[in-house]
């Protein structure tokens, strides 16, 4: 089955882009600075990864000032990012259609990934952590986005890695596309899009 959406809203972190370790390395040299505990890879992934930087420290008990320092420091980081293979293709061949970043990630951060990857251009809007008062996996990025795009949710495809993004496009109605997790679709990486749009 095949789907024609009107837009199609991409999670950035793990979908566009590899950047579990750039960012598991940015809170460590912050906890580090504060004279905490770093944490080990499989914590992060297992606590940390899909949700909003400021959540994640409520949830795991951290001062706010450990995520400000993450953030002001992450550009340190960036060589431990990689562009998923195929993106650049495949956003090419999706010319069509229009297109927006929807991320839990903060705006800064993401300017600077963007930018070093050149491929702001292939998108209509960029939207951020920064943008709305709830990160995902509350919808509200998710609806921002549509509304900016003049559609209805049930028109868009959201294509995302975690369960934030899966709760978030649901809940806002979209169908939703998983990478290398099971959503309505599942594909294994980015270039599977062009067998199901």
């Amino acid at each position: 089955m095949k789907l024609s959406p009107k837009a199609i809203l991409f999670d950035m972190d793990g979908v566009l882009v590899d950047s579990i370790d750039s960012w598991w390395k940015a809170l460590n040299h912050a906890l580090e600075n504060y004279n905490m505990n770093k944490i080990s890879r499989e914590v992060f992934i297992q606590n940390y990864w899909g949700h909003d930087l400021y959540d994640n420290l409520k949830r795991n008990n951290l001062p706010l000032k450990v995520g400000k320092f993450c953030n002001k420091i992450y550009g340190e980081h960036l060589d431990g990012i990689t562009l998923y293979e195929n993106v650049k293709v495949v956003l090419e061949k999706l010319s069509m259609y229009p297109k927006c970043i929807i991320t839990n990630t903060p705006c800064d951060c993401t300017k600077q990934i963007l930018k070093t990857f050149d491929i702001v251009k292939y998108f209509t809007f960029v939207f951020t952590s920064d943008d709305v008062k709830l990160a995902k996996p509350d919808p509200e990025i998710v609806l921002l986005a549509c509304k900016k795009l003049g559609i209805n949710p049930k028109d868009a495809v959201l294509v995302g890695d975690t369960d934030s993004d899966i709760k978030a496009g649901h809940t806002a109605g979209c169908k939703v596309i998983g990478v290398r997790i099971k959503a309505d679709f599942f594909v294994k990486d980015i270039k599977g899009l062009l067998d199901i749009l």
